[in-house]
Order: structure tokens, then C-alpha cells, then sequence
């Protein structure tokens, strides 16, 4: 959001309540049918079950380094996009974690992912410049290496959509493919049985995890709310780009704080948008919908958050 687009007023978040994990950093969450909660912390790579209305969290295993998002496979066990490790399944049933064999290129940053019934993986590589933790040099420096990536069902992998400044959230349309662009504000349609690539939406801040509801409803998780300074910065050479990334964080330029979700029709129509009390809970990285519930979770936090979709839809 750097050119001046107007977004439609939003709802508040009704109900916004928090539960903390047992560490830090939970960057994505997956709800399972029955209500079960999961979700990954930095502190060693944790995997855990939590129950949000009782405050209770089990750790079910230790897949390593950072685990990003999740989603699950057609037979049932868990995907996880391990930042610095690369694709893994966890099964629940053994309490297994196993890495997927990728060929043809190597997944720098894997970030956030969706999968199709026959179990084919699109996944984003957020940058090719940089690791996870330096993903502000890849944002303020316009690298623009970042890219969709399709993964067979036998490991090939081919690049779907590539030049993007930090590819993020993927999520699937009844015929496409979606990517969320970070620093551009934008998320990427690519059609699936061929087509020219374009704007599915501009949106009302820089989006991260990208996931689909029961009513085939795509929301977007926003950490950070527009930043004119961003689109300023861009305009810059390469050099002064690079110089800017260097300058101590505290010096950089900042979004306002915000708690922000919205939801979008799979031809992009914007039908919901959310925005809750930064002072509860903030930077929003991850959004899924269950039933009436919409959980929120966040890499820069050490607890998830819910509010009631139907009490917000009426405020």
C-alpha cells in the first residue's frame, strides 16, 4: 500500500481474545475439523497441540529451525514449511517428522504453502537473497527473487511465478493458484491450466499467510499495516536500497502497529475486512477460519489470538 488505494471501512474484531504457547513465534496455525489447534515456535522448532479455551499446549515434536506455515496433506498428515530445512510431513498417527525430497532446485526461505487433493505442493521461496532472519534487507531492497514454486507428487519442482519481493501466503482458488506479494501489497493469481499471471488483489497492507475457508472464502493475515516510506524506498537505486537496509532497525521505516485480516471471493472481491486492538494482539502473520472462530497467529508474539466472526459481521 504505497500509491494512495482506498480500502473500504472496516469491522472491528468483537471478541478478540489471546492464549499463550509455550515459547515464541507462532507464525501460522492449522485447525483441525474437530477443533484441534496446532501451530510451530521458533524456540527449537516446536510443534504443538494447544487448546485455546483451556489454555493447555502438548509438544507432539521437534521438526527444527523455524517452522513457518502448515496445511494438510490427502492422506492426513501435516505439512510443515520449515523456513531454513525446506518441506516436511509430520504424522500425527507416529509422531514422525520426515523431510520431502525436492528436485530441481533448492528452497531457500520456504515460507507457506497449499496443496491439491492428488497431493501436489504449491509453495512459496519468499527470497533467494537472504535468510529468514534478514527479511527486512530483502523488503527494503526490492531483490525481487522471490517465487511460487509447483511440487509434484514426486518431488519436481518448477517455478510457477518468479520476481516477486518476498513471495508469503499461498492459497488455492477452484482453478488457480494464489501468492501474496509482502512488499508490493499484492497478491499474485496464476491459473492452473494456463493463462498469463496477474493482479488477483491490491490489499490494505503488506499480507503474509494466505489460507481458504469452508466456503472457499481466501483470507489474508496482515503484519504490517501500509507504509508510504516502503514505495518511496523502492524508488531508489539499487545502492541507496542497500544502504537503507543497513541503517539500524530502530531507523527504518516502520508501519503502524495494527491487528488486521481480510478476506477475499476467488475472483478477489474484498468481502471482510477485520481489524482488531494492537494492544492485545498484533502483527498478524496467520488467519484461518473454523466455523465461527477466526484464529489469528503471529511471528512476533508468544500467544494466538481468536475473535467471533458473526458478532463481528453484525457490529
Amino acid at each position: 500500500m504505497t500509491d494512495g488505494r482506498s480500502f473500504p471501512k472496516s469491522r472491528p474484531m468483537v471478541g478478540l481474545e489471546t492464549c499463550a504457547v509455550p515459547g515464541w513465534a507462532p507464525e501460522d496455525m492449522l485447525v483441525h475439523p474437530d477443533g484441534r489447534v496446532f501451530t510451530g515456535l521458533r524456540d527449537e522448532g516446536t510443534l504443538i497441540e494447544m487448546d485455546p479455551n483451556k489454555g493447555s499446549a502438548e509438544v507432539l515434536a521437534r521438526p527444527g529451525e523455524q517452522p513457518l506455515g502448515l496445511e494438510w496433506m490427502p492422506d492426513g498428515r501435516m505439512l510443515i514449511c520449515n523456513a531454513a530445512l525446506g518441506l516436511q510431513v509430520f504424522d500425527l498417527a507416529t509422531g514422525t517428522v520426515e523431510a520431502l525430497e525436492i528436485k530441481g532446485t533448492r528452497i531457500n526461505v520456504c515460507n507457506n504453502a497449499a496443496v491439491m487433493a492428488d497431493g501436489t505442493i504449491f509453495v512459496s521461496d519468499s527470497t533467494t537473497a537472504y535468510p529468514l532472519m534478514q527479511f527486512r534487507n530483502d523488503i527494503i531492497e526490492d531483490t525481487r527473487s522471490g517465487r511460487l514454486l509447483r511440487i509434484d507428487p514426486d518431488g519436481t519442482a518448477t517455478i510457477m511465478l518468479d520476481g516477486l519481493t518476498f513471495a508469503n501466503g499461498v492459497a488455492l482458488t477452484a482453478d488457480a493458484v494464489l501468492v501474496a506479494e509482502t512488499a508490493k501489497a499484492r497478491i499474485h493469481r496464476v491459473p492452473l491450466k494456463g493463462g498469463t499471471p496477474h493482479i488477483f488483489a491490491d490489499v490494505p497492507g503488506l499480507p503474509d499467510n494466505l489460507s481458504t475457508d469452508e466456503e472457499g472464502l481466501v483470507w489474508a493475515a496482515f503484519p504490517s499495516l501500509p507504509n508510504p516510506a516502503l514505495g518511496t524506498l523502492h524508488k531508489l537505486p539499487m545502492w541507496a536500497r542497500r544502504l537503507a537496509s543497513r541503517v539500524p532497525e530502530k531507523l527504518q521505516p516502520n508501519a503502524p502497529l495494527g491487528c488486521r485480516v481480510a478476506a477475499y471471493t476467488g475472483e478477489g472481491e474484498l468481502v471482510h475486512l477485520f481489524d482488531g486492538d494492537p494492544g492485545i494482539f498484533n502483527h498478524v502473520t496467520g488467519v484461518r477460519r473454523h466455523g465461527d472462530r477466526v484464529y489469528l497467529s503471529s511471528i512476533e508474539q508468544g500467544k494466538v489470538a481468536w475473535f467471533d466472526l458473526k458478532a463481528s459481521l453484525l457490529a
